[in-house]
């Protein structure tokens, strides 16, 4: 392949295909890998009804949405709040879909009766400016990310959350929320990603209401053409640290691991989804987000702590320790004394501590035989010194008897620091038992 071919095949390669985008994109993490990644695996690891997928990372679903569709039974653990949440929903298919669209609608019609009445027509974002604007609690409001959304848009945000909230309408009230959620982030807020998140354009104010609910019926329509044998597969998400994966899950039970880590850089992951934690109420102080916060894998300098102690588990790893101690000689060498920079070094040693942990207590769960499959990828975040995360973590599998069959090149990508092109691999491993 050419360089233009290399790149449309990497950017294509991690994108939700045409005919995979049902119930998968009622909400995604913009970092999610692609559902194609995990039927491939599926069918590489021989996985039929008879078995049980674990993703131990779950994130917005995408392996246990991708296994229902296919009748396999599946488990998921996840720390965040929000995205467990999106997931438990995305794996509710005995709703009544009717029910669904007229509850939507009626909603609509409520509430653009209710602005109205407040002189604000949403469509044609008409704002009295002499309107008292709905809002946060302050210590709400001191999480997000400044200017995540703008006051007026959060008006009709509020109120349209108020209104879902208040119908009485239980067993879909999560799918309209989903919506919600996903219609806040892409169509009201000012967010941004790339390969951060960040605040893009400020919209003064957005429509609110047609984009939610244009959400509610491409949930609808999704849940229509689902074929009724796949909604008896047993599907399960676990509100948990994936490093006491063994809490969660029965002795033997597991037959084939799909799942993707974070990986050891800056990304905050905390970050991407703050605003739909704290619309949901899911988070409510600084308190609360470092209660969750410390429910993560160590990976980036904000989520380490005074007494995380997972580098415990690596004492043995000389690779490691020699990669963190050329990190913080690095830091030394280049005179740099922020705060951050002097734990770049603590993230490598936490990460890899962490992963050993999980690693280690996952193997109580997993039958003989089981197959493993880990996305990765190398770093280069911590003064562009190589992280080669799938090779290290190969090196921990091995010393607790997994066995490596192989580290395959899922895809690269482009390092922000040094424009050089990243390695992005599929961890392969057994379980002999």
């Amino acid at each position: 392949m050419n360089l233009v071919e290399d790149l449309v095949a990497n950017y294509h390669s991690n994108k939700v295909k045409n005919q995979d985008e049902a119930i998968h994109n009622w909400y995604r993490f913009v970092l999610s890998f692609p559902p194609h990644l995990v039927q491939h695996y599926i069918n590489k690891f021989h996985i039929g009804s008879e078995h049980t997928i674990l993703d131990p990372f779950a994130g917005t679903g995408t392996t246990l949405v991708e296994s229902k569709l296919n009748g396999i039974n599946s488990v998921g653990i996840e720390a965040n709040p929000v995205t467990k949440f999106a997931t438990h929903t995305k794996l509710n298919w005995n709703i009544d879909t009717e029910n669904l669209a007229d509850t939507a609608l009626s909603i609509a019609h409520k509430l653009s009766i209710d602005l109205k009445s407040q002189g604000i027509i949403d469509s044609e974002l008409i704002f009295p400016e002499e309107q008292k604007l709905l809002s946060l609690p302050e210590k709400e409001y001191k999480l997000l990310i400044k200017n995540s959304i703008s006051p007026k848009a959060l008006h009709k945000t509020l109120a349209l959350l108020k209104f879902i909230k208040n119908e009485k309408c239980d067993k879909i009230r999560s799918h309209l929320l989903l919506a919600f959620l996903k219609s806040t982030v892409k169509n009201v807020s000012n967010l941004r990603f790339g390969p951060e998140i960040g605040v893009g354009k400020i919209k003064e104010d957005a429509e609110v209401i047609a984009p939610w609910l244009n959400n509610v019926l491409v949930i609808k329509r999704d849940l229509e053409q689902i074929l009724q044998s796949d909604k008896n597969t047993s599907s399960e998400i676990y509100l948990g640290d994936s490093r006491s994966c063994n809490q969660y899950l029965d002795p033997s039970s597991i037959n084939a691991v799909i799942t993707s880590p974070p990986y050891p850089n800056e990304k905050d992951y905390s970050r991407t989804t703050r605003l739909e934690n704290v619309l949901l109420g899911l988070i409510k102080d600084k308190l609360e987000m470092r209660a969750i916060k410390k429910t993560f894998v160590r990976s980036n300098t904000r989520s380490i702590y005074k007494d995380d102690k997972d580098d415990i588990y690596i004492k043995k790893y000389s690779s490691i320790i020699k990669l963190a101690e050329k990190i913080e000689s690095k830091r030394m060498e280049l005179g740099k004394t922020s705060g951050f920079e002097r734990m770049y070094y603590r993230v490598v040693l936490q990460y890899f501590g962490g992963m050993t942990k999980h690693l280690a207590n996952l193997r109580t769960a997993l039958a003989p035989g089981a197959k493993l499959a880990y996305v990765v990828g190398d770093q280069a975040s911590f003064f562009r010194i190589m992280i080669r995360t799938g090779t290290l973590l190969s090196e921990i599998a091995q010393k607790l008897n997994y066995e490596v069959e192989d580290l395959e090149l899922f895809r690269t990508r482009m390092a922000t620091a040094t424009k050089e092109q990243l390695r992005e691999e599929v961890l392969i491993l057994k379980w002999k038992g």
